[in-house]
């Protein structure tokens, strides 16, 4: 048996939006799997503590807690991070996976209302967080943030257009704290789905001409499973990745793989 300390992650500590159900409940089970103890938010307290509990009995000891945020409030977001470091300690890594979409339609008829908040909940919500943990990371000189950004940065859509500006800024802002970070020892990167099979974004993978392009496009033949992200987000958070920071890095089967 082959044994590697490239992917422990004992004795780190990992702050996480979204992170009750889809793609960030699966990156909090691999995370707490390879040691790192785990503060799990999303909107619905019930639904972070089933996934703390979740967590919990697979790993046989608690290493996940459960922590109500809606990560559009700064207020919030520092009262997350307050109970973190008191309760589990100091932030390691940060997971900025919460993100909405209240529209879909052209950007000529989208509301301001609706283009502010999903910028102020995609982009400025995530800025706020890397602001909030980035002490803790340089006090020890190393830190991963990693932020969800979306395929949907690499062209335009019809429908989707706001949400897509938003991924493509979250790509910037990644890069910028990169550029800032690096030589505090943090590193920044951007994790880019695919369509993934998961409640977010149902709409746009539930129906048979989304399976039909998934079986005769996608290289890999299928859609995309919140567990695809797991590997990922344990290889971005330890020593494993140590020399990749500013990237956007894309999960989506090869579908764009050109872009």
């Amino acid at each position: 048996m082959i044994k590697t300390e490239l992917f422990d992650l004992t004795g780190k500590v990992a702050l996480l939006t979204g992170a009750s159900k889809g793609m960030g409940r699966a990156m909090a089970q691999a995370l707490a799997a390879h040691g790192a103890r785990v503060m799990v938010s999303s909107r619905k307290l019930d639904q972070c503590q089933a996934t703390a509990d979740e967590i919990n009995a697979a790993c046989g000891e608690e290493r996940a807690l459960a922590f109500a945020c809606n990560a559009g409030y700064k207020e919030q977001l520092q009262a997350l991070v307050n109970a973190t470091r008191e309760r589990l300690g100091p932030v390691d890594v940060m997971v900025g996976n919460a993100g909405i979409n209240p529209f879909y339609g052209s950007m000529l008829d989208i509301p301001d209302e609706a283009y502010d908040k999903i910028m102020a909940t995609n982009v400025k919500s995530n800025l706020w967080l890397a602001r909030m943990v980035v002490p803790d990371m340089i006090a020890r000189g190393s830190g991963s943030i990693m932020i969800t950004s979306s395929v949907g940065a690499f062209g335009p859509s019809l429908t989707l257009g706001a949400y897509s500006i938003s991924k493509v800024a979250v790509i910037g802002l990644v890069r910028n704290l990169a550029a800032e970070l690096g030589p505090k020892g943090v590193r920044v990167n951007a994790i880019c789905p695919g369509l993934i099979r998961t409640d977010f974004a149902q709409a746009l993978w539930d129906n048979p001409a989304a399976e039909t392009r998934a079986k005769e496009q996608i290289p890999l033949r299928r859609l995309g499973e919140a567990q695809d992200f797991q590997g990922l987000a344990v290889f971005l958070a330890s020593g494993a990745s140590a020399y990749v920071t500013g990237q956007a890095l894309t999960v989506c089967g090869g579908s764009h793989m050109r872009a």
